[in-house]
């Protein structure tokens, strides 16, 4: 069940990663999770994904995760579903997700719902993944689960560093670290935070960071090309770039102060301004590590002495 839930936690953060599993669903449709009891046999149904849509052509999405053989899994995965479609009365069509570690595993014979496994059922075998390159971002989180232990530290650094904002690297770093944890049911987050060496793999490397640094670097040569035309263009060119590397630095480390510490006060993103540009780097790598206001206040009493 601790390997179901997880599952569930990945497709609901990664809500277009069914489009890609589930033939006909569009990318942009969204799905609310349940895990509903059909009363007559007690049956749990693992996973249902609902459209959060009027569009009855948009499908019931019945998802299960398999990691170990069932000789009774088919017939308690179809008994579950038209259970379900009987007892609500379901007026819209479904698709069935089964998420499987290997083709070797025994799930009891498919001769009875063979129509239905070609059809209406997709299987994803995660030992098919484990040798494939250029996955989705998506798939490459579910690679995770079953890539060898020696090369689970580089995939999952590769995966947030393709992180084109910072929402998107702290989810899925959320993601990572709930799949690592999974994984490694011996290692402490601590450990597992270790796994990931976030000094290099944080937002600095992600490509958001990069482009917004380099717009910061750009409005900075402009300042100084507009300065450079008054007292020399040799200097403006050095001054531009010395002040676009220090404003778009200082923008990164404000913003994510604001995420991590809450809402900066005025005085306080005046002070950081302020500061010299070793500072500035000094606070880019220490705030990784904060989680409110008081350790930002408490960095900046230790170290602008």
């Amino acid at each position: 069940m601790k390997t179901d839930k997880l599952f569930y936690r990945i497709f609901l953060s990664q809500p277009d990663l069914i489009s890609e599993l589930v033939p006909d669903i569009p990318a942009n449709c969204e799905f609310d999770y349940s895990a509903p009891v059909v009363k007559e046999t007690e049956l749990r149904l693992d996973g249902l994904l609902t459209p959060i849509s009027d569009d009855l052509n948009l499908p019931l999405v019945f998802l299960e995760a398999q990691m170990q053989s069932d000789d009774d899994f088919y017939g308690r995965f179809f008994a579950g579903i038209f259970l379900y479609l009987r007892q609500y009365k379901i007026a819209r069509p479904w698709r069935g997700l089964v998420i499987l570690r290997r083709h070797s595993q025994n799930l009891g014979s498919e001769s009875a719902y063979q129509v239905l496994l070609d059809t209406w059922v997709h299987r994803l075998y995660l030992e098919d993944l484990i040798d494939e390159v250029n996955l989705s971002p998506n798939l490459s989180l579910l690679r995770l689960l079953v890539v060898s232990d020696q090369e689970v530290s580089a995939s999952a650094q590769a995966i947030l560093r393709n992180s084109n904002n910072l929402e998107e690297f702290r989810m899925r770093l959320d993601l990572v670290e709930a799949i690592l944890t999974n994984k490694f049911p011996q290692l402490s987050i601590e450990e597992v935070r270790l796994m990931l060496n976030l000094k290099e793999a944080d937002v600095t490397q992600t490509r958001f960071y990069q482009e917004v640094f380099q717009i910061g670097q750009q409005d900075g040569q402009q300042v100084g090309r507009k300065i450079g035309r008054k007292v020399g263009q040799r200097i403006g060119r050095k001054v531009g770039r010395q002040e676009g590397r220090q404003e778009g630095e200082v923008d990164i480390v404000i913003r994510l102060l604001n995420r991590r510490c809450g809402h900066l006060p005025i005085a306080k993103q005046l002070q950081i301004k302020s500061l010299p540009i070793a500072d500035i780097e000094n606070l880019a790598e220490a705030l990784l590590d904060f989680k409110e206001m008081a350790d930002l206040e408490i960095w900046l009493r230790e170290n602008l002495v």
